[in-house]
């Protein structure tokens, strides 16, 4: 996992424990004491942990007073497989009927907040609009990611042929519920160079893993080490939403990570790993021995290697930090952006508004042109020109120029000169996986790390997810794929420890196999987008293609409806359901074509080496 980090102090390191509230005002004790004789450092502040001590687990049921409870609707206002959202004084909520029955839940989509309403109900599960979360409406769990939390479930009763729902106030006003989960009760059970479980990287993988792990009642040591300064956050959005805070960005708040007992390590480097001796070394020389490994280092990004490529106001956007200061420095002002993919294009099109002038430098005829086809890369072109972005294409920067340090020109190989105040690098990235090159841990020609179903590496113990490795794909024959997306990494999260800590989840998980459809791109673009919710794979990808195989006219939105059930044996059906129908809405302000499917069928996601 890639980004910027300061050197690491050799003493003290930045770890969250475990506390109770009751007890945080109490004095240390002492060495000699009844606590424990190691401090660690959790965000700053030291901490002793007493083995007697646990967190208490909120209760499930809120009292009398909390709830509310009213008529939203007659039985015969919804038919079967129909949703719909009702008032019920602090908030919204989701009202479904399903063969006969009605459940009520929580409205929105607790990762980006789409409304559920407009997404999609089938078997028993209703899928997000936006992204492709899925939900089961009996228990309100998520069952297919991206996202953390799960739905929120409310009582309903029939009286007199009217349908009654009763809520808690605080569930109405929080729309997310997030699982019951273990506390560690073990921190002190050793010694502060050694823990249960080393997760390395803390992006959607690590994080997912680390949550699993407690919500499966894992309460011995985990922990996460990354080499940002931040606790996890949300990276992509960081190109959607430049100036978004970390407040905005962080996928759960410090106090979640102290409560669960999940200790994070910042700014850590981890150099090499030890597998004969179970270790990892960090760069200030701190060792810490584990027990079992997972490795989810993400990718880092490529930079240019032309003539002043060194100079001041480069980026390419890995923190907060660095898409804050795009934004600051492209106000009012001259941005170029190399490389015309997701993350250059989102870029872009987030500093239309905001830039005086925006560029786009790729070496390809279209945008997009790898993922979605010429007549799309053409069409989404076209829409930014309109916007007032600049397109420079089949060339690349052979030069930047700079006065007293900071870029003013990007200089084309066609000669060309761009004025530029800011410039966003995003051509491509590749697996941060060189601290391993002399570890033993099989890594295969290009740094990615193969594993198998379960997410194992060569290695006994050593576990890999995420962007940074390749893994059967059973509809590919198990051939080995590579698959950047954020909703596969949160999957492949929940894999690894199936495998490591055996128990149910061993019994009921391997890793999900991705559809073309699965793991389609998502890009917000210059107030339109280009948007998706997956319900289901149907039994052919091309059923699809031909179901939508006709241009799309301006601003139309276009829902292929199928319910085709895609069934392979090798597929686990616990976690991920069995799909059973398809809504793929564009929405396109110019003409295209499905094109953008048979691309997604041919190459899905942006899977490396197929």
């Amino acid at each position: 996992m890639g980004g910027c980090f300061s050197k690491p102090k050799p003493v003290e390191l930045k770890i969250e424990v475990v506390l109770p509230e009751k007890d945080r005002g109490k004095e240390e004790l002492s060495a000699g004491g009844k606590g424990s004789p190691r401090a660690y450092q959790g965000n700053g502040t030291a901490r002793h942990f007493h083995a007697e001590e646990r967190l208490p687990a909120p209760h499930p049921y809120p009292g009398a007073q909390d709830c509310l409870e009213a008529a939203v609707c007659h039985i015969k206002d919804l038919e079967n497989g129909q949703m719909r959202e009702v008032e019920l004084g602090w908030g919204k909520v989701l009202l479904v009927k399903d063969n006969g029955e009605f459940h009520a839940l929580g409205h929105k989509c607790p990762h980006y907040g789409a409304p559920l309403v407009k997404g999609v109900l089938s078997r028993g599960r209703v899928r997000c609009p936006w992204h492709g979360a899925c939900f089961n409406i009996s228990t309100g769990d998520l069952e297919d990611f991206p996202g953390l939390d799960s739905l929120h479930k409310f009582q309903v009763k029939i009286e007199k042929e009217k349908v009654y729902v009763r809520a808690s106030k605080q569930a109405l006003q929080l729309q997310r519920r997030t699982k019951v989960m273990a506390t560690c009760i073990s921190p002190s059970a050793g010694h502060s160079s050694s823990t249960n479980v080393l997760i390395v990287g803390a992006g959607a993988a690590g994080l997912v893993c680390a949550e699993t792990l407690r919500q499966e009642g894992f309460s011995d040591r985990i922990v996460l080490c990354t080499l940002d300064r931040h606790l996890p956050y949300d990276r992509p959005k960081l190109s959607k939403s430049l100036d978004a805070q970390l407040e905005q960005l962080a996928l759960r708040p410090k106090e979640f990570f102290r409560a669960q007992g999940i200790e994070v390590l910042t700014e850590a480097q981890v150099v090499t790993v030890d597998v004969r001796n179970k270790k990892a070394v960090f760069k200030d020389g701190f060792k810490l021995e584990y027990s079992k490994l997972l490795l989810a280092p993400g990718s880092s990004p490529k930079t240019l290697s032309c003539k002043g490529k060194d100079v001041e106001n480069v980026f390419t956007i890995r923190t907060p930090e660095d898409a804050n200061r795009v934004v600051r420095l492209a106000r009012g002002r001259n941005a170029v952006v190399v490389g015309a993919g997701f993350l250059g294009m989102e870029v872009a099109a987030y500093l239309t508004e905001k830039a005086h002038s925006v560029s786009v430098v790729e070496l390809e005829e279209t945008p997009f042109r790898r993922f979605l086809g010429e007549r799309v890369g053409r069409a989404l072109m076209k829409m930014f020109e309109s916007n007032r972005v600049k397109f420079y294409m089949q060339t690349e920067v052979s030069e930047l120029r700079a006065q007293e340090g900071k870029l003013k020109e990007v200089v084309l190989k066609s000669s060309k000169v761009l004025r530029a105040d800011v410039c966003v690098v995003g051509i491509g990235a590749v697996p941060a996986t060189g601290f391993l090159r002399q570890s033993g841990i099989g890594l295969d020609s290009r740094g990615f790390i193969p594993v198998n179903k379960m997410m194992q590496t060569n290695v006994p113990g050593v576990f890999a997810a995420g962007d940074a490795v390749t893994f059967p794909l059973a509809w590919r024959n198990n051939r080995k794929v590579n698959i950047p997306h954020w909703q596969m990494a949160h999957a492949q999260g929940t894999t690894s420890p199936a495998a490591a800590w055996g128990g149910r989840l061993s019994q009921s998980l391997s890793l999900p196999q991705a559809h073309p459809l699965s793991c389609w791109p998502w890009v917000l673009l210059t107030g339109s987008a280009i948007q998706g919710s997956v319900a289901a794979c149907p039994a052919s990808p091309m059923q699809v293609v031909k179901a939508a195989h006709r241009d799309l006219p301006s601003q139309t939105s276009v829902q292929c409806p199928l319910d085709i059930p895609f069934h392979q044996p090798q597929c686990p059906t616990s976690l991920v359901p069995p799909p059973a129908s398809l809504s793929f809405p564009f929405v396109l302000r110019d003409t295209c074509s499905a094109e953008f499917l048979t691309n997604l069928c041919s190459h899905p996601g942006r899977e490396r080496g197929v």
